[in-house]
C-alpha cells in the first residue's frame, strides 16, 4: 500500500474550502425553504436513509444511493464491484487517473488520495463521501458540510473489514459479504488445485534505486498470497504491512515465488538487477501490475491478483 499522507492546506486554501462548504450548506437550506429538492425529498427518492457507524461517529446516509465520491482506492474498487459508478474519485499518486483494471468510465477525478479537491467534490453534488480517518481527518468537517461523510479508520486495517464498512455505507453490506466470500472461495480453489502449502512467496515493490519494499501478511497482496497457501517469510514489518530493504540486502527477499510490481509488466528494466540478475537466489521472478497489486485494493483488485497467481502456477 502506498505511504500517502494528507498534507496540511495553506490558510488561504482552507479559507476557500470552508467558504465553499458553507455555501453548499446554505444553498441546500435555501432550496428546502423554497420547497425545492431538499434532503427529505432526496431521501424519499432514494428509499429513505440508514445509519452508519464509522471512524468519526454516526452518519445518516441516503439508502442505496449511487451518487458517491470516494477518496480511497479500496472505496472506489468496492463501489465498482457493487455495480456503482462513483461520481468522482481521488486517485493514488502513483497511478494516472482511474485504474484501467476497474473497466469503468465516467468517474471524475477529484484530486489525489493525499490531496482531494474539495471544490471538485462539491461541484458533483454527491449524496455520500467516503474517506479515511488516517488520511483525511483534517478535512472531515469540510467534507461533511458537502454531503454525509463516512470514514474508515485506516487504510492499514484489514482490507476486508474496511470493505464491509464501505458496503454498509452504500447500504449493500450483504452484497459486499458475498463479494468477499467469492474471493475466499477462489483462494480455497487455488489452494486445493495447486497444493502450495509450505512454499514461500514475496511481493517486492521497487521504490527507487535505494529501496525495495516487501509486503507482509497483513497487506492486501500479502493476505492474498497467504490465502492461496503461500507463507511470507518473517520480516520486521512496519504496521504489519511493509518492510524496506536496501539493494545490498535484497537476498533477504528470497522466496520460492517472487512477484515484482511494475507499471509496465512488459518492461524488463522494471525488475531490479539485484533481483532479476541473481538467478541463484531468485530463480522465479514474475512482474505484476502495480495498479492492482499495490494501489487497487478491493474485491475486483483481489481477483486480478489471484488471476496473476494462478497464471504463474499454471506456467511453472
Amino acid at each position: 500500500m502506498n505511504s500517502l499522507e494528507v498534507r496540511p492546506k495553506t490558510r488561504a486554501a482552507r479559507s476557500k474550502t470552508v467558504a465553499l462548504g458553507l455555501a453548499v450548506v446554505g444553498f441546500v437550506a435555501s432550496l428546502a425553504a423554497c420547497g425545492g429538492p431538499s434532503d427529505g425529498k432526496k431521501a424519499e427518492e432514494g428509499g429513505g436513509t440508514h445509519t452508519v457507524e464509522h471512524a468519526r461517529g454516526v452518519a445518516e446516509v441516503i439508502a442505496k444511493t449511487d451518487k458517491v465520491v470516494t477518496l480511497e482506492p479500496l472505496e472506489l474498487d468496492t463501489a465498482v464491484a457493487l455495480g456503482i459508478t462513483p461520481l468522482g474519485a481521488a486517485v493514488a499518486s502513483n497511478v494516472d487517473g482511474i485504474p484501467d483494471y476497474l473497466e469503468v468510465e465516467g468517474v471524475e477525478s477529484v484530486g489525489t488520495v493525499p490531496e482531494p479537491d474539495l471544490e471538485a467534490i462539491a461541484a458533483l453534488d454527491p449524496d455520500l463521501i467516503l474517506g479515511t480517518e488516517s488520511r483525511h481527518s483534517a478535512l472531515f468537517e469540510e467534507l461533511d458540510s458537502i454531503a454525509p461523510t463516512v470514514f474508515i479508520a485506516s487504510h492499514a486495517d484489514s482490507w476486508k473489514d474496511n470493505a464491509l464498512l464501505i458496503g454498509d455505507a452504500l447500504d449493500r453490506k450483504e452484497d459486499t459479504e458475498a463479494l468477499l466470500a467469492e474471493v475466499d472461495e477462489r483462494c480455497e480453489s487455488i489452494k486445493s488445485t495447486y497444493g502450495i502449502d509450505g512454499e514461500t512467496a514475496q511481493m517486492i515493490r521497487p521504490r527507487d534505486e535505494t529501496t525495495l519494499s516487501l509486503y507482509g501478511p497483513a497487506s492486501f497482496a500479502g493476505s492474498l498470497l497467504e490465502c492461496v497457501g503461500y507463507t511470507i517469510p518473517e520480516q520486521d514489518w512496519a504496521d504489519g504491512l511493509q518492510a524496506d530493504l536496501s539493494p545490498e540486502n535484497a537476498i533477504d527477499a528470497k522466496a520460492d515465488a517472487v512477484f515484482v510490481t511494475a507499471e509496465d509488466v512488459d518492461d524488463p528494466a522494471a525488475i531490479p538487477e539485484v533481483v532479476g540478475g541473481n538467478t541463484d537466489a531468485f530463480p522465479s521472478v514474475t512482474p505484476v501490475d502495480t495498479s492492482y497489486w499495490v494501489s487497487g485494493v478491493g474485491p475486483k483488485g483481489a481477483h486480478k491478483v489471484l488471476d496473476d497467481i494462478e497464471k504463474y502456477l499454471d506456467a511453472r
